[in-house]
This record gives C-alpha cells, sequence and structure tokens, in this order.
C-alpha cells in the first residue's frame, strides 16, 4: 500500500465509504486508520486537533504530501483507475469544486445527526501499521 486514509471509525458515512473503497482496492493501494487509533495516528504525525477538519490521505512514500477533507476525498478518487480524468474535470469546474467544498465541511460538521454514530469503532480488513493486531474487533 501507497496511503493511508485516515477515517472517523465511529460515523456510519465513514465507515460505508472505507467499506466501498476497501472492497475495490483491496489493500494495493491504501491501508485504513480510524481517527480513534491513537497508536497509528502519533506514528503518522496525526493529531487528534487534524482529525477534526476531517479525513486525511497521507502519501506513505512522502509522508509531508497530505490531503484533507474534501481535497483527500478528490485524490482518493483521483488515483482510482479512470478517477484522474473524472477528477480533473470535477477541479476544472470551479462553482461545481467551491459547492463540493462547502458540502463536505457541512456534512463533516453533522455526520453523526444525519448519518448516526456507531457504537464501536470501525477497522478495516486492509489496516495501516499497528491496527493489525486490532483486526479481532473488525466485523464481517
Amino acid at each position: 500500500m501507497s496511503y493511508a486514509v485516515i477515517y472517523d471509525g465511529n460515523c456510519n458515512l465513514c465507515v460505508s465509504f472505507v467499506r466501498l473503497l476497501s472492497k475495490f482496492d483491496r489493500g494495493r493501494l491504501f491501508g485504513y486508520v480510524p481517527m480513534q487509533d491513537e497508536e497509528n495516528l502519533q506514528q503518522l504525525n496525526v493529531t487528534p486537533a487534524d482529525c477534526e477538519m476531517g479525513m486525511i490521505l497521507i502519501d506513505l512514500m512522502e509522508p509531508t504530501h497530505r490531503w484533507q477533507g474534501s481535497d483527500a476525498a478528490e485524490e482518493i478518487v483521483r488515483l482510482l483507475p479512470m478517477g484522474k480524468a473524472l477528477v480533473g474535470a470535477y477541479r476544472a469546474m470551479s462553482p461545481l469544486k467551491n459547492l463540493g467544498d462547502s458540502a463536505y465541511i457541512q456534512v463533516r460538521d453533522t455526520r453523526y445527526e444525519l448519518f448516526g454514530k456507531r457504537d464501536r469503532t470501525y477497522y478495516t480488513a486492509y489496516p495501516f501499521g499497528c491496527a493489525v493486531k486490532k483486526q479481532d474487533r473488525n466485523e464481517p
């Protein structure tokens, strides 16, 4: 895996996105770290304050290359097959990009009210780093 996706493992929307992405990618490009996994967040130099601003994508080959919030979602899609053209067109349409950025912020700030909060943190079958030992808490 070349990238770490940091997501809210207690958010139903975030977990649904990660499940879909991990089912498609199968750990080839992406490893996953829930925002609740303090040990791995420290290893990636990510603070709880960083997590408050939304999902984070980190290039593991160049850890200073990071994307957050709607930019992280766009970069994830861009890295997928045929995603480059789709994201390029989206980013070229300034009003659409601005709308997407604003929508991301609104959903981020109300995600539990809109989509619900899980009673336990979700860990994927394709974790990053030390999360492997926590896999036994995964759901099928």
